[in-house]
């Protein structure tokens, strides 16, 4: 049985939801899990309250599950900083969507997670709050930028958390830390209450330490919201049963995402993945998706693009902190106020994303990027058209790597997300489960499936998570 569904029989049975309560309490305040810094916000009295709401409740799918949320989803009941000093203290008249529908459903709200700012990073190393901790190494990062949520489900914290998906926020970081992590289809979950960073990018996903957890909250969250207009008006995604095997699907392997230089542990941990799916049945397949090569420069046009359209609201005029520049005027409290409220990761994507977009580059870089968008969207079409029904690679090149070893060189933090922005310039679910350990590290592997085949793959993922063993080492 998955830890939620655990936690769900006892609250049905009988158990009190302050027993939970008080028990994540006392996790939280353990001086390991204070040594990660994966929190901004909780309090033993929050979680009474929330554990007094659940008993006053019917019961529903998620009965007293702690979950903890990452700090750029908002909420009523403490802050919401997206780890920015910009947002320092600032708290939301209004619960995200995804938010209420985890209350309704019985959910503890049991912790805001930090981030890297604004959900700008691949290492949650960019936090105004100071880093977070790798649960298994203090010295490396965790991933981001939904690393305090990963790392507290890998720590056993929690049983799930929410994270925001962007270019690969949930999925790198759930490979880093040896956790599952799920990225619906774009419109599959409300974004409403998620604080935008690339609008058109940006999806609100879930960590869990099994697909079946993941799976539970997901079917939760999903669903049409009046409140976004990006939303589709289908189903919930079934928590589907274990297949006993995996015989009549095609699983893909595109050539692109098994290059020569890739790092021979985390091939090695794959490699073992794959055979696990030969022998549950699945038939494999190479495939090739050309335009994987342009993902990375074209993620990072389109995403800071968009930031940079959307952090102009932090301008100290509306809310947020306010910083008087000298000489007092519009323009000196705009620029006082966004040179102390953001970091300098913040600012290097409202830079690129200004540029891109201003006259005599438009056309040049974000118009093009575009354009390239989809090509890419395209090459997985043709993949699925062609008879697979999903596709499987590595979720990241390498294990999770040192602190400050990728900080001066925003480029290969950049590459960090190699294996996973095509996914999301396309709008397609996607989710990484753990394969093996490489020198004692977790390493993931990914799977994509269609739009709105989230089902499907979850059971894919079911089956191969029965097949193999996360923390056997992987061998060259």
């Amino acid at each position: 049985m998955s830890r939620v569904a655990s936690i769900v029989a006892d609250v049905n049975g009988g158990v009190s939801p302050q027993t939970t309560a008080r028990e994540v309490a006392q996790r939280l305040a353990a001086d390991e899990t204070e040594r990660l810094n994966a929190t901004l916000a909780w309090s033993p009295e929050w979680l009474g309250r929330e554990a007094e709401r659940v008993e006053a409740q019917s019961p529903g799918p998620l009965s007293g599950v702690p979950i903890a949320i990452k700090d750029n989803i908002v909420t009523t009941e403490q802050p919401t900083t997206c780890a920015s000093r910009i947002l320092d203290g600032y708290v939301s008249p209004f619960d995200a969507t995804a938010v209420a529908r985890l209350r309704n459903a019985g959910a503890m709200i049991a912790a805001k997670a930090n981030l890297d700012e604004f959900a700008m990073g691949s290492s949650t190393e960019h936090s105004a709050y100071g880093r977070v901790h790798h649960p298994m190494d203090s010295e490396r990062v965790p991933g981001g930028s939904s690393g305090g949520s990963a790392a507290l489900v890998a720590a056993d914290v929690v049983p799930v958390a929410l994270g925001s998906e962007t270019g690969g926020s949930v999925r790198q970081p759930a490979s880093f830390c040896g956790v599952v992590g799920v990225k619906p289809t774009y419109g599959r979950v409300s974004r409403y209450g998620l604080v935008a960073f690339g609008s058109s990018l940006d999806c609100i996903s879930i960590f869990g330490r099994t697909t079946d957890d993941a799976a539970r909250v997901l079917s939760v969250l999903s669903g049409v919201d009046p409140l976004d207009a990006t939303t589709v008006d289908c189903a919930p995604p079934d928590v589907p049963a274990r297949p006993p095997t995996l015989r009549g699907l095609t699983i893909g392997l595109p050539e692109e995402y098994f290059p020569d230089d890739l790092d021979p542990g985390v091939r090695a941990a794959n490699e073992r993945a794959i055979r696990a799916l030969r022998d549950l049945g699945a038939e494999l397949r190479p495939v090739s998706l050309p335009h994987t090569r342009f993902a990375v420069p074209t993620y990072y046009v389109i995403a800071p693009a968009e930031a940079a359209s959307n952090l102009a609201r932090y301008d100290g005029a509306r809310y947020g902190r306010r910083v008087p520049g000298e000489g007092g005027g519009l323009r000196a409290l705009y620029r006082a106020t966004r040179g102390a409220g953001f970091g300098p990761e913040v600012r290097r994507r409202i830079l690129i994303g200004t540029y891109v977009l201003s006259a005599g580059y438009y056309d040049a870089y974000y118009t093009k990027a575009q354009r390239v968008r989809v090509l890419i969207a395209e090459d997985f079409q043709r993949a699925f058209a062609s008879g697979v029904d999903y596709l499987f690679t590595p979720t990241t090149p390498t294990p999770a790597f040192k602190a400050g070893e990728k900080t001066q060189d925003p480029v290969a933090m950049y590459l960090a997300d190699i294996f996973t922005c095509a996914v999301s310039l396309a709008g397609l679910p996607a989710m990484s489960l753990p394969t093996g350990r490489v020198e004692g590290l977790p390493v993931g592997g990914q799977l994509i499936a269609p739009a709105f085949e989230e089902s499907g793959m979850l059971g894919v993922a079911m089956a191969l998570e029965d097949a193999i063993d996360p923390t056997e080492e992987a061998r060259p």
